[in-house]
């Protein structure tokens, strides 16, 4: 099983200001220096250039909060992917519940944009998951299942594995209610089984974060799961001091892939490769 590096990323939504943003990755960068994990800082757009500029030398990623999937045109507003490689920016995330419910975010259009980022060198972070309504109905999996299969449609098996996922429940995001282990997990081995209902390797690398009201006395728990390689970190404040755990969550990370490869309370897809090579 591969070596799945942790993954931080604090999506900062529209709050910080070019002065303001300097002044926090002033502050953080020292903080983070000797992180062994992938540390992304999801700004604004006015600001991405100056947190390009601060994160030089250092091993923390920018990414952009969304992309169109057109190189260029009449499209105002929007900003394309060879505009955000042109500033240096390595990553962008894609499908944010606040995008898919807010600005009519489809998954139609999620299936054009991830390919895009792929194809100009951007690491997407595609976020899926579910709304009070489809949980308490049960219905976590089928959205999941229809979410991923739309969005991920273009992308073939062996690019896989350079998608970043994001399961954000809705009904966690903002609210101060977080999944349990028992539910994160869950739902995140059940996003690798559909990995690797397509491509067994792919669903063995790729990383899947979890989002929602992740905070420093949980997060250590959450990022310790079997399927959990990392957060997508809304409040931009917590960012720091979730990084002081980075330590522990290595060491974690790198417990459990001693373990026998059959984590408990694993749920893959069916029909899954992996599964049926005796994963």
């Amino acid at each position: 099983m591969p070596e799945r590096t942790p993954y931080l990323a604090a999506n900062w939504k529209m709050h910080k200001t070019v002065a303001e943003a300097g002044e926090f990755v002033d502050a953080l960068l020292p903080r983070i220096a000797a992180t062994q994990s992938d540390v992304v800082i999801c700004p604004p757009t006015t600001a991405l250039s100056a947190v390009v500029e601060r994160r030089y030398g250092t091993a923390v990623k920018v990414a952009a909060q969304n992309m169109h999937e057109e190189d260029s045109g009449a499209f105002t507003g929007e900003v394309s992917a060879s505009m955000l490689v042109e500033l240096d920016v390595e990553a962008v995330v894609l499908g944010h519940s606040e995008r898919r419910q807010l600005f009519g975010e489809t998954d139609e259009a999620l299936a054009r944009k991830v390919p895009a980022a792929l194809a100009a060198g951007l690491e997407p972070i595609l976020c899926v998951g579910e709304s009070e309504e489809a949980r308490d109905a049960e219905q976590t999996d089928a959205v999941l299942e229809r979410q991923l299969r739309a969005d991920l449609a273009a992308v073939v098996g062996t690019k896989l594995a350079e998608v970043v996922i994001a399961y954000e429940p809705i009904w966690a995001i903002g609210t101060g209610r977080t999944a349990t282990p028992e539910q994160a997990q869950e739902a995140c081995a059940f996003i690798r089984g559909l990995v690797g209902a397509i491509d067994a390797d792919a669903a063995a690398a790729v990383r899947i974060l979890y989002g929602g009201s992740v905070k420093p006395a949980n997060a250590a728990e959450l990022f310790g799961l079997d399927d959990v390689d990392g957060g997508l970190v809304d409040g931009l404040g917590r960012l720091p001091q979730t990084h002081v755990q980075h330590g522990l969550l290595r060491e974690r990370l790198r417990a459990r892939r001693r373990r026998a490869p059959a984590a408990a309370g694993r749920r893959c897809a069916a029909p899954c490769p992996a599964a049926q090579a005796g994963c």
